[in-house]
């Protein structure tokens, strides 16, 4: 078994995570402080409540109902740079920023493994559940063609806007607005062929034409499916977990099923953001990377 790692985000220019606790964390995104829900924060709040008072936006959940609490008037969106990219920042539905700052370290070790690959033609990179693209961006930077697919069409035009911000509206990626496995089950006909794949899938989502995802029936379906698209000498295949209830140590067996015969490593473990002025980490999520 691969030891576990964790992977932190650090403190940064345009994000810092300010404080977390009781269910809450309380965030930087440029000149913007926003508080919202976190169920990991199983702790106290260092700062005090009138520390907390000062953000600019609060995200509330009521019985019936959850939205953004905005104590002056905000931007509709402004940009931030994170892990060497630029992102739009907007206060979205379902407490959403735009941006999972946790996932900085993998956008570094994609960028590592596509330059440092040597091949004569283009790293072909997919990216499955991409949303607004960090990895999309940190591949197309390092110099791979991407084939971006999400079944949200806010999500698609946010990517490629993200792309734009970034100056990498130039580079060769595909920004398909699709259902996952039904693009997949597509491109095993087309007999194209990917050198690293990359997904973040939810525990539960919709594909662009109301298609029910649900992880625990439809992942390994799924990974069965990319295995077909594979190249024959692979770099790298990443899985992240979100709020799922899994374990790293699930995706492990799962990504080592599936890449057995091509040898290489597998890395697992948690990503995490460290809080500022304190030695405190929040748990963010969970990954299983494989590579040759």
């Amino acid at each position: 078994m691969p030891e576990y790692k964790i992977l932190t985000t650090p403190v940064g220019k345009d994000y810092e995570l300010l404080d977390s606790g009781n269910g809450e964390k309380l965030e930087r995104y440029g000149d913007v402080v926003v508080a919202r829900p976190d169920p990991q924060a199983l702790w106290n709040k260092n700062l005090s409540e009138s520390e907390w008072d000062k953000g600019d936006a609060y995200f509330k959940r009521a019985s019936f109902d959850a939205n953004w609490s905005v104590r002056e008037q905000l931007p509709e969106r402004w940009p931030i740079e994170l892990g060497g990219l630029k992102f739009w920042i907007k206060l979205s539905a379902f407490k959403h920023t735009g941006v999972f700052p946790e996932q900085a370290g993998n956008w570094d070790w994609i960028r590592e493994k596509i330059t440092k690959a040597k091949r004569v033609e283009p790293v072909k990179v997919l990216n499955l559940f991409g949303y607004t693209g960090g990895a999309t961006l940190a591949a197309a930077q390092a110099g791979a063609e991407v084939v971006h697919v999400d079944g949200s069409k806010v999500a698609i035009g946010w990517a490629r806007e993200n792309a734009e911000l970034s100056g990498l509206s130039e580079k060769p990626v595909r920004w398909i607005l699709d259902d996952a496995q039904k693009f997949v089950a597509r491109e095993i006909k087309r007999g194209k062929k990917y050198e690293g794949i990359i997904m973040d899938p939810p525990a539960f989502g919709h594909g662009a034409e109301g298609e029910v995802w649900k992880i625990e029936q439809d992942l390994l379906p799924l990974l069965e499916s990319c295995k077909q698209i594979l190249s024959d000498k692979p770099l790298f295949f990443i899985i992240n977990g979100y709020a799922s209830g899994y374990s790293a140590v699930a995706y492990r067996n799962s990504l080592g099923d599936l890449m057995k015969q091509f040898g290489g490593e597998i890395e697992i473990g948690e990503l995490t953001i460290a809080e500022k002025n304190s030695e405190r980490l929040l748990p963010a999520g969970i990954f299983a990377r494989w590579s040759l």
